[in-house]
């Protein structure tokens, strides 16, 4: 089939609404093909349900879901693959089905959260670019065209307001250009893995980015973890998942990394100890008491709890944090440029 070459991908959301519905099916006594087909005939997506559509083809030929999904990895990805095979190998796969919703749900939770406190600030800075622009293009030549024609030494401010302003006007277009090659520029060396590394790496440096960051992947990796090791998946193979799931290219290295001391029998806390930067000591000590007692898939679901509200914390301060600095540069751009047009015109009051 042409579509099994071609995997798509789906929003988080609609894998949500699929998870939540079939473990709700499945638990009412419904078989897994019908409950497929149900659903099939149920979603309005046209990528969902052809999706759906083979899985049914799938399970009627006496396959697993989870042999099914192995053909749709891009699509679900390894963390929803093997929590189902996990299920279906223990015997729990309504349980697995109820914990990988939960999963997803504080994912989409999280996201949610990060783009609507990023949409304020975007709004604040395209605008401020925009009438920027418009002012040196527009407004600034027809006040500074009085000052070009006096035979008067104009200030330093000035000069340079007239020289952004003919320069924008001789070189727009060329200016256009090369922003827009810089972002592609910029994307491609991002994609890159070196030049994703530096970047990631700057991002953890950045002041406010770099602690949400942290927030967000320690929350992620803690809630990962422990649905993995609560359906039974053994710890080398969660720590070699949740590497791929999260986002951070620090903490995939740092997984990867600690992934091959676990191998060789170094605890979890002591694999972690030497990152100090992205795990920090909270973590690791409530990682050794999870050793300790054999609760680390509860300890670790608490710890992404504390997270994920951190996060949410965060977020919903992020626009009363952001909107004074964006104040403050909005307030020194207007004061430099009313300095600049107001300047010559009290220097030639004076000469008068």
């Amino acid at each position: 089939m042409i579509w099994l070459n071609k995997p798509r991908k789906i929003s988080l959301s609609l894998k949500i609404f699929f998870i939540q519905q079939l473990g709700v099916m499945l638990k009412a006594g419904i078989s897994m093909a019908l409950a497929l087909k149900t659903l099939s005939a149920q979603t309005e997506s046209k990528s969902l349900k052809i999706i759906l559509s083979d899985l049914q083809t799938a399970v009627e030929k006496g396959n697993t879901l989870s042999k099914g999904l192995e053909l749709y990895q891009k699509v679900f990805g390894e963390l929803f693959i093997n929590m189902v095979k996990a299920g279906e190998t223990s015997g729990k796969l309504e349980e697995v089905l109820d914990e990988l919703h939960l999963q997803m749900k504080k994912d989409h939770e999280i996201i949610a959260k990060v783009r609507g406190a990023m949409i304020y600030p975007s709004i604040v800075v395209v605008m401020m670019g925009a009438i920027g622009v418009i002012m040196a293009v527009y407004v600034i030549p027809a006040l500074t065209g009085v000052f070009k024609e006096m035979n008067v030494d104009l200030p330093l401010p000035t000069r340079i307001l007239i020289f952004i302003s003919d320069f924008l006007l001789a070189n727009g277009l060329y200016v256009l250009v090369g922003l827009i090659i810089g972002i592609i520029i910029f994307q491609r060396a991002t994609a890159t893995p070196k030049g994703k590394a530096v970047f990631h790496y700057l991002l953890l440096k950045t002041p406010i980015v770099g602690k949400i960051i942290r927030q967000i992947n320690l929350a992620r990796f803690c809630r990962t973890i422990s649905s993995l090791l609560k359906t039974d998946i053994p710890i080398v193979s969660s720590f070699e998942i949740t590497s791929k799931v999260l986002g951070n290219v620090a903490y995939k290295k740092a997984l990867v990394e600690a992934q091959e001391k676990i191998k060789k029998g170094v605890s979890i806390k002591d694999s972690l100890a030497p990152y100090p930067k992205l795990f920090p000591p909270v973590v690791l000590q409530m990682i050794s008491v999870g050793e300790e007692t054999g609760e680390l898939d509860n300890i670790l679901q608490e710890s992404a709890i504390f997270y994920e509200e951190g996060v949410n914390q965060t977020m919903s301060n992020l626009p009363s944090i952001m909107e004074p600095v964006l104040m403050i540069i909005l307030g020194v751009a207007v004061g430099a440029m009313a300095i600049a047009v107001i300047l010559p015109m009290y220097t030639l009051g004076q000469s008068i």
